[in-house]
């Protein structure tokens, strides 16, 4: 497939819809030539879209479940001959500054900003603008540099779970905000101020100073995305941030009961997390 000037195409991946929405209105606007001719929910799903419309660009989310974006881009990045431009779009921006300075690729971090995608609509029309013989020598020196970066990209995404030492002034390795709908808005909520999360059949509550709402994102999954040195689980179903503890009761049978700084709700402790706060 050869590229049109006149109608670049791209491809958007990330399994929020309301952030593939967003992405693709914020697009319209930055860039209204381009023709988004696909969205995908997963990894797996770009893949099959990416091979069935072969667009200019994919734009992937770095955190997918099942297959991530950064596994899905190198699968794409080997099989493209023709240089297909890959932006991750990733709410951790740590993942992403240090690498992507190799300008093998690009990326945006979420909540987008407006001047960030401008900037990032530019290089991508300069490097579309190449003529296609040039695209095709720069290709393989690409993908090498695409394997790189990915190399480098999987590496810090396994550590971030495991509390990596951090160099003075080095970013957290650890989820600094949780997306959550509220109705129609999207709300952006700072970790630092979450109280507590609750599991809840498919969902997970997440309960902050200013409200609550309801994630898709199991406990599971998110527990290991926060700092262990602020976010304990307390019970099967309950994870607790420990400055927002008032104090703790024990109860019957090697249980116990958390209390929260100002909030009524009394958040249990099962037997196999009471140690705790043995020291306590």
């Amino acid at each position: 497939m050869t590229h049109h000037p006149s109608a670049p195409t791209a491809l958007i991946a990330d399994d929020e819809p309301l952030l593939r929405d967003s992405l693709a209105r914020a697009l319209a606007l930055a860039w209204p030539e381009l023709v988004i001719v696909a969205q995908a929910r997963n990894g797996r799903e770009a893949l099959e879209q990416f091979e069935q419309f072969e667009p200019d660009i994919v734009f992937l989310d770095v955190h997918m479940p099942g297959l991530s974006g950064v596994e899905a881009a190198r699968q794409i990045g080997r099989q493209t001959a023709r240089g297909t431009q890959i932006v991750f779009v990733t709410a951790y921006e740590q993942y992403a500054v240090q690498a992507f300075e190799q300008g093998a690729l690009d990326y945006l971090v979420k909540p987008l900003e407006a001047m960030r995608l401008a900037d990032t609509v530019q290089r991508l029309k300069d490097r579309l603008a190449t003529s296609p013989p040039v695209a095709a020598v720069t290709a393989a020196s690409s993908t090498a540099a695409l394997e790189a970066v990915i190399a480098q990209l999987l590496e810090r995404m396994a550590s971030g779970t495991a509390t990596p030492t951090q160099a003075a002034g080095a970013p957290s390795p650890h989820l600094q905000w949780i997306r959550a709908s509220v109705g129609q808005t999207l709300k952006l909520i700072p970790v630092e101020e979450i109280d507590y999360l609750r599991s809840d059949e498919k969902y997970t509550l997440v309960v902050w100073r200013e409200g609550e709402a309801l994630i898709r994102t199991p406990i599971k999954e998110l527990l290991e995305q926060l700092d262990p040195q602020c976010f304990v689980q307390v019970h099967r179903s309950v994870v607790v941030n420990l400055h927002a503890i008032g104090h703790v009761t024990r109860g019957l049978n090697e249980t116990a009961d958390v209390h929260l700084r100002g909030r009524k709700e009394v958040l249990p402790v099962s037997r196999s997390f009471l140690h705790l706060f043995r020291q306590m």
